[in-house]
Order: C-alpha cells, then sequence, then structure tokens
C-alpha cells in the first residue's frame, strides 16, 4: 500500500521528468504506475486509500494505552462482573472519563471480554441428543412429566408417562403427588418387567427426576441406553409434549382436579380412549393400538383396495392421474441429524404414488 506521501512524491517526480521533455508514458513506466492511476491521482485531493477495507487513519482514535487503560479498568476486582455501561457509569461518578461507552464496547469486543472478565464459567453449549430411528416398538421411549392443577392454588398432581414413538402408545403411567426419582423408578421397573424387554433407548429432559440416583441406578443395572435433551428446547423431546397437548386439549379434561384419585381415574380412561380410538396424525391416522397389534397392515390394504377400486369405477375423478396408495412402512426418527432428509422420510412413507 503506497502512503499518500509517497504518492505525492511520485506525482512531483513525473510532473517534474514531463516538464524537462519526457513523454507521460515513459514517466510512468520508469515510476511503475499506470497513466490511469497518476491521472487519478492528479485529479484528487485527498490521496488516502479510499477503498472499503483500507486502513483509515483517524486522527481522534484512543492510543494503545488508552485502550490498555479500558481492559485493565474493566477487569479490576470491582468491575469484572459488570456490563460495559455499567463501568461507564460508575465511571463517571467516580470523576473519571477515559473514553466513550461506544469505545468501550469496541475495545473490550476486540479482545472478547465483553461478557466473562472473571474467573466464572462461561456458558456451557450443548450438543444435540443423538438421533435414534424406531422401526419396530420398543425401540425407542421417550418419557417425562406434566402438572395437573388441583382446585388448590399451588397444589399440583404429577402425570408420569412413558411413550413409545413408534406407535405412540402409553407403555407405562402413574399419577403421584410429588416429583421424584423414586417414584420415576418405580414406574420404570413396572414397565419394563411388563414389557419383557431386554433393550430399548429411553431418552428424556433434563429434569431432577430424570437424572436421579433410583431411576440411574435402575438403568444401569439394566444395561440400557439413555439420552437427554437440552436445556429449555422442548423439540429435542416433541412426541410427549405432542400427547401431553392432546391430554390437556381434549374437550373432556377437566382442568383441576378434586382428589388423586380422581385424577388416576381421569387419565385411566382417557389413556385407554387413547389408545383405542384416537386416530393419531403420526400415525397415519390409525389408532396406537391399531399399530402396536400389527392390525395397521391389514387396514392399510383395505384403504389401497378401496382407492384402487374407486380409480376402476370413476377414472375421470382423477383426469388422468392415479390415487394415492398408503405406504404401511412405518419410521420414526427422533431428534434428526438431518431434517430435510426427516420430511422426504415422512413424506414418502405417508402415502405411496401408485405407479
Amino acid at each position: 500500500m503506497i502512503s499518500s506521501e509517497d504518492k505525492r512524491a511520485v506525482l512531483e517526480l513525473i510532473d517534474e521528468a514531463v516538464c524537462n521533455g519526457s513523454r507521460l508514458i515513459p514517466a510512468c513506466e520508469a515510476a511503475d504506475i499506470a497513466v490511469s492511476t497518476y491521472r487519478r491521482w492528479k485529479n484528487r485531493e485527498n490521496l488516502t486509500d479510499q477503498r472499503q477495507f483500507a486502513k483509515k487513519i483517524c486522527p481522534f482514535e484512543l492510543t494503545d494505552e488508552e485502550q490498555q487503560k479500558i481492559i485493565d479498568v474493566c477487569c479490576e476486582d470491582e468491575y469484572k462482573d459488570e456490563t460495559p455501561y455499567t463501568i461507564f457509569v460508575k465511571l463517571l461518578e467516580a470523576g473519571i472519563y477515559i473514553a466513550s461507552i461506544r469505545s468501550f464496547y469496541r475495545v473490550l469486543g476486540r479482545h472478547g471480554l465483553t461478557k466473562h472478565r472473571s474467573c466464572k464459567h462461561p456458558g456451557v453449549k450443548h450438543s444435540r441428543p443423538p438421533q435414534k430411528v424406531a422401526t419396530a416398538p420398543n425401540q425407542v421411549w421417550t418419557w417425562d412429566i406434566t402438572w395437573l392443577p388441583t382446585y388448590v392454588k399451588g397444589l399440583f398432581f404429577y402425570l408420569y408417562t412413558i411413550i413409545d414413538i413408534w406407535d405412540k402408545s402409553i407403555v407405562g403411567w402413574a399419577i403421584h403427588e410429588a416429583e421424584s426419582d423414586e417414584y420415576a423408578a418405580q414406574l420404570f421397573s413396572s414397565t419394563l418387567y411388563e414389557n419383557r424387554l431386554p433393550s430399548v433407548h429411553i431418552h428424556s429432559d433434563n429434569g431432577n427426576p430424570m437424572k436421579g440416583i433410583s431411576l440411574l441406578t435402575l438403568l444401569n443395572r439394566l444395561d440400557l441406553v439413555n439420552s437427554y435433551s437440552r436445556p429449555r428446547v422442548s423439540n429435542d423431546n416433541p412426541f410427549i409434549e405432542s400427547f401431553f397437548g392432546t391430554l390437556k386439549n381434549h374437550r373432556k379434561y377437566p382442568g383441576k382436579f378434586n382428589s388423586i384419585s380422581e385424577a388416576r381415574e381421569w387419565a385411566g380412561n382417557f389413556i385407554s380412549y387413547y389408545h383405542n380410538h384416537h386416530r393419531h396424525s403420526g400415525i397415519n391416522y390409525f389408532t396406537p393400538h391399531q399399530m402396536r397389534s400389527g392390525e395397521y397392515i391389514k387396514l392399510t390394504q383395505i384403504r389401497n383396495d378401496t382407492l384402487t377400486k374407486a380409480l376402476a369405477e370413476k377414472p375421470d375423478r382423477w383426469r388422468g392421474r392415479t390415487p394415492k396408495l398408503w405406504n404401511p412402512k412405518h419410521i420414526v426418527i427422533l431428534n434428526p441429524e438431518n431434517k430435510q432428509q426427516q420430511m422426504e422420510i415422512y413424506a414418502k412413507q405417508k402415502m405411496l404414488q401408485l405407479a
């Protein structure tokens, strides 16, 4: 990069050479610049570099000593936990002015000191939970706890629920008066015994009952693998959240309960309805019972036969096209690594184009 002083010196030398009889082009070649560059420099009063990312000379820029003073003050014990704006204000009240608040932020940001200037640990970035694919029942379970309000303000019952993500069946549930890893361990112990499972992946959020010693001891003893959602990321555990939404938005949900026995009775009736009558959009509008029992395969064929028969009877309805047949293959992905791939799989498995 040529400084403005050097540019002026080159212009003077070329002008002197031209005045002494030299032609402009050879004089510019001797100075190793193009004639267009000479003319551009000649027509400009300001010879500083005008390119976007060129280093600009600012006469009011903070000196290195002033910038270091900002860093030193902000890292002092009195100010290391304060925001730059708070430090700026406190310094003003103490009769001290170093630079503008914008300069504080600029200097600290340049050195990565806008957030952590003390011994406290910076925020931890949690990685996504592992992708899990379910192609049959009892491969991946998710579970969570939801509150059931009572008529006493501030008092709740707690619905523990385990759901199989493949067929959306509720494989285990219980209602207690408190959140506890011991209650969770009891639920999993009975549910695993009833299903006689050698292996199943269990996913949950990061609550205390999910990481309690009683539950973890049980899972480790049974060699079961578990994973956890990221803090405050409900999308990492979507299937159980969807079920809780179905439960609490149902037209017969009472909203509040008088006693735990009433809550258990209502939940039992609802889960029975959910298993046997609720047409779930996530499983091609079959019921969880139809999926778990395998009845969905026969029903899928009946749906497709009906569409094929309708096509034969009234082909004009489809205007030369063919009806979309239901696909009996069912795959569910928990925490997909590639969401575009997940959408393509779901689109293919939901309905299959008739060849």
